[in-house]
């Protein structure tokens, strides 16, 4: 009953505000999946400063944002999709055409899927308050590995989503499945991020070296 009232409120604040609900919805999405990252990290990280470091906020924070932003986007593709793409040719037809359902998850994984992370590696980059070295080394370091993985994972569960849901559910729907996907990126984010931190304290290091060595 509780379940049911949640979609019927859902489904009233889509047909009025649809932006809005779509980015405070995935916003909330994205940052379940990074504290479930966090919390993996803390429970089964690999050494003890990894294990017992404490949470972060503000790395929800911005994956908070980046749900927000990126999840009126995705609506406005789903629409587009909807429209250039219809599954059913025909009115008052049960036939779905498969062959338009493969044009919709081909334009979504060639198009969409790419830009997507585009967007993720650079806003995270951005708000991290990298340097546009350290952003260009985080695309160098992960950008084919993500895309490739995305690939092996994305393509059955976008034909589900755009077979079977309604246009105001695939948005959540993808970032419901997608809060595992969120783990992997947080976790990979993470890491590229541990390890610029550490090369940036080793650069300054002998930079302080050499300047004590010079005077």
């Amino acid at each position: 009953m509780a379940a049911l009232t949640l979609v019927r409120a859902y489904q009233h604040s889509f047909d009025s505000h649809p932006n809005t609900t779509l980015a405070f919805t995935g916003g909330c999405l994205n940052a379940i999946g990074d504290t479930m990252a966090q919390l993996v990290q803390n429970t089964w990280g690999r050494g003890d400063i990894e294990k017992h470091r404490q949470y972060d906020f503000q790395r929800t924070a911005r994956f908070f944002a980046f749900g927000m932003g990126i999840s009126p986007i995705m609506g406005r593709w789903n629409r587009f999709l909807e429209r250039r793409f219809p599954l059913r040719s025909l009115q008052n037809t049960n036939g779905v055409s498969f062959a338009a359902l493969s044009k919709r998850v081909a334009c979504d994984q060639l198009i969409m899927a790419p830009c997507g992370l585009v967007i993720f590696l650079g806003s995270m980059g951005i708000m991290e308050r990298r340097s546009p070295r350290q952003i260009g080394d985080r695309f160098r370091d992960l950008y084919r590995t993500v895309l490739l993985a995305n690939w092996k994972v994305w393509p059955l569960a976008q034909m589900i989503n755009f077979r079977y849901m309604p246009l105001a559910y695939r948005v959540p729907f993808s970032q419901s499945c997608g809060m595992v996907w969120t783990l992997y990126l947080s976790l990979l984010s993470s890491g590229e991020d541990t390890r610029q931190d550490r090369q940036l304290a080793l650069q300054r290091e002998v930079e302080g070296e050499q300047e004590m060595a010079e005077s």
